[in-house]
């Protein structure tokens, strides 16, 4: 007997069905069948299918006679499951990778409940995924299983049967089957949530629910949108046949019927504009047949709620065309108080440029959200230290102010006191541009920091590779570059390469990275500390797999398969996987905490102090962990597609700073041996910290601070940089 049975209606959906069995297959979670039910589609007659199933045996094709929706198709895959839980798909939705497992385990965590609600995209036609925006609502905190009146609230969730796991013995139990007709899973749901004794949540994207490009319910017969008022009939006499602990659910349900019955009025695909009027005269009349006394409608719902029980189109259209009238006053208000405002503060701006620039006075902020840290939070900690006569402020939202020293004045971009200080500011320094606004004045001195030494191409050298350039805006940078008085630097090729790809009359600072020199500072303690705070247990070691963005792919995803990785390595090793860019799969919940997620963290810094092993492909990760003389390991399966689509200043297999993979097993092997951190790997890190970290002895920032205030001393020689050891386990 299997876990989980599959069913899977397939009626016009060839184009899309070969993607749905696939997302089935391709599950990590093996113990299941999948039901295919033919309805004598039009479009191939279910010859997908039949492929699926020639090639594995847990697939199974059931055909019928005619098309009758997809209710009937999925009462037919009922009668043939076998499987413990019941699971639909749509036949032109997908399960999310790694999504049978997730279940698989919150099941068993819950003890089995009677319905497992989990959550879902919807995949728009333009490729947009949107998570549901009630996703709140499936929290895992709390008592798990509980019943359905300890959390009311999912009965607002959307009323589908692919959003659920069901038992099978409790729906056979129950004698649910779905009824024909369109908007089927409005009496599959709400009977079965109301009389499930045992329900729990998953909080996870499970199915990616496909948009079709018109709505509706596709393939259904008859009127489908007047199909809905049949549907809530059998929920309501569903209810009727059991008085009792059923009978308190009629208020609820009947305020989601209201809801549900706007949804489909207001929707433009859904409901032909000629047949609005006589949906909400047949809307007025099932209002008025299952209304129950002391319903109220949900705060905000009212005046809907109302129109609903009148019953008049004209009204409606009335009441909505004095809304979006209004609305309209309003942002027109709004938006002449912003132009008023905006004009404000370019007069303000205006007169600060006439006042003389202060010397006293340095603007630090970090690109793209971040707050503080980087090389302008060093540099801004170095003026505080080295140059306190001099007074810094930190730009940044006001949500990211918590990141900032006390010690520093806090600024949001927008305000009057922004303005003011890029204005008067005698230095400026950023790592990823100030403002396109700002007018440079003789007297200020702006800093430009770069996040990492280049390995892929950047500014005007993208030219030539359209894939990446897409996302660039080249004019731009080379009119922020034409602001640059200066560019830190750790590296000869680094200066080189940026001096090819931002060609300007700027000076290049040759001094190292400041972000780097708490390296050189940071004790056991403190990455003791690190590494307690992110998860990592006591006693094993920590691989920080930091994978870089692709160029030449719509979606990203990670070229490491953790769980083989992990399952050949053994149980002594944990993953950190910092992939921001990545809208892959998520991490396989079953390798919790061998297996952590830290892509939301801001400060990377922190992930090399606290990781033993660093896994990279072409992250410019590479060269700040380089300076902490730990090993580090180049897995690059892709490199020709990677250097085709973006291009790179050198090849960085011939020059590793550690062990080279060229795939998963070789991966896997270099771990296992200990070949990761051997003498080889010792030999090519120190060669490569030679070549790349010159520079980084901890006191980059000093030098920094002392070379603007100062004035050119003579450079700095090589230095060799402090091995940092992690904490001693």
């Amino acid at each position: 007997m299997p876990r989980f049975s599959v069913i899977v209606p397939v009626f016009q959906v060839q184009a899309y069905l070969p993607a749905c069995l696939t997302s089935v297959l391709e599950q990590s979670c093996t113990d299941w069948e999948l039901i295919a039910v033919e309805e004598r589609s039009p479009d191939g007659r279910g010859s997908a299918a039949d492929e699926f199933a020639a090639r594995d045996p847990r697939v199974h094709v059931v055909r019928l006679d005619g098309h009758g929706g997809p209710g009937r198709a999925r009462n037919a895959g009922m009668e043939h499951a076998t499987g413990d839980y019941l699971l639909f798909l749509d036949g032109d939705d997908t399960l999310a990778p790694g999504s049978l497992q997730a279940i698989a385990d919150r099941l068993k965590e819950t003890a089995e409940p009677d319905v497992l609600v989990y959550d879902h995209e919807r995949v728009h036609r333009t490729g947009e995924r949107v998570r549901d925006r009630l996703a709140p609502l499936l929290t895992e905190e709390g008592p798990a299983p509980f019943a359905l009146a300890d959390r009311p609230g999912l009965l607002r969730l959307p009323p589908v049967a692919w959003n659920k796991a069901h038992r099978r013995a409790f729906v056979e139990r129950l004698g649910l089957t779905f009824p024909p007709g369109a908007y089927e899973d409005v009496p599959w749901t709400y009977p079965l949530m109301v009389s499930a004794d045992s329900v729990a949540t998953l909080d996870r994207v499970c199915v990616r629910h496909r948009q079709r490009r018109h709505g509706g319910v596709p393939g259904a017969p008859g009127p489908a949108p007047f199909d809905v008022f049949a549907q809530y009939e059998r929920v309501f006499a569903f209810l009727d046949r059991r008085p009792g602990p059923a009978e308190r659910w009629r208020g609820p349900v009947f305020r989601r019927m209201v809801d549900h019955l706007l949804e489909i009025h207001s929707g433009l695909e859904r409901l032909p504009r000629g047949c609005r009027a006589a949906f909400l005269r047949a809307a007025r009349v099932h209002y008025r047949r299952f209304h129950v006394p002391g319903a109220r409608p949900l705060p905000g719902t009212r005046l809907r709620h109302a129109l609903v029980r009148l019953g008049s189109h004209r009204l409606y259209r009335a009441l909505r065309a004095v809304r979006r009238t209004g609305a309209g006053v309003r942002r027109g208000a709004a938006g002449a108080l912003c132009r008023a405002r905006g004009a404000w503060l370019r007069l303000h701006y205006r007169v600060q440029r006439r006042l003389p620039v202060r010397a006293d006075l340095a603007v630090f902020t970090a690109g793209e959200g971040r707050g503080y840290g980087g090389d302008p939070g060093a540099l801004e900690a170095a003026f505080r230290e080295h140059a306190p006569h001099v007074r810094t402020a930190w730009l940044a939202p006001a949500a990211l102010h918590h990141t900032v020293p006390a010690g520093t004045r806090r600024l949001a971009p927008g305000t009057a006191a922004y303005w003011t200080a890029l204005a008067r500011a005698a230095y400026l320094v950023s790592d990823a541009g100030l403002d396109p606004r700002l007018v440079k004045r003789p007297g200020q001195v702006v800093v430009r920091c770069h996040r990492g030494a280049p390995l892929g191409h950047e500014g005007v050298d993208l030219l030539e590779r359209p894939a990446a350039a897409s996302r660039t805006d080249v004019a731009a940078l080379l009119r922020d570059a034409d602001t640059w008085d200066y560019v830190l630097s750790p590296s000869r090729p680094a200066t080189l390469a940026w001096q090819r790809a931002y060609p300007a009359a700027y000076t290049t600072l040759e001094y190292g990275c400041p972000r780097n020199d708490r390296y050189q500072r940071a004790t056991s303690a403190e990455v003791a500390r690190l590494r307690e705070s992110l998860g990592v247990a006591p006693g094993t070691t920590a691989i920080l797999y930091a994978p870089e963005y692709r160029d030449y792919r719509r979606t990203q995803r990670l070229g490491v398969d953790l769980e083989l990785l992990l399952r050949r390595i053994g149980p002594r090793f944990t993953v950190l996987v910092h992939a921001p860019h990545a809208d892959a799969e998520p991490l396989p919940s079953h390798l919790a905490g061998r297996c952590l997620d830290v892509s939301g963290e801001s400060d990377p810094g922190r992930l090399c102090l606290a990781a033993d092993a660093l896994v990279t492909d072409f992250s410019p990760l590479m060269f700040d962990y380089a300076d902490l003389d730990r090993p580090v390991v180049l897995y690059a399966d892709d490199w020709e597609a990677y250097e085709a689509a973006r291009g790179t200043y050198f090849d960085v297999r011939a020059f590793p700073p550690g062990a080279v993979a060229r795939g998963q097993d070789e991966l896997a092997d270099i771990f296992a041996s200990g070949h990761w951190r051997g003498s080889r790997s010792a030999q090519l890190r120190r060669a490569f910290r030679e070549r790349f970290c010159p520079y980084d002895d901890g006191a980059a920032a000093h030098r920094t601070v002392r070379r603007l205030l100062q004035g050119p001393r003579p450079p700095a020689p090589p230095v060799t940089p402090r091995p940092v050891t992690p904490a001693s386990r």
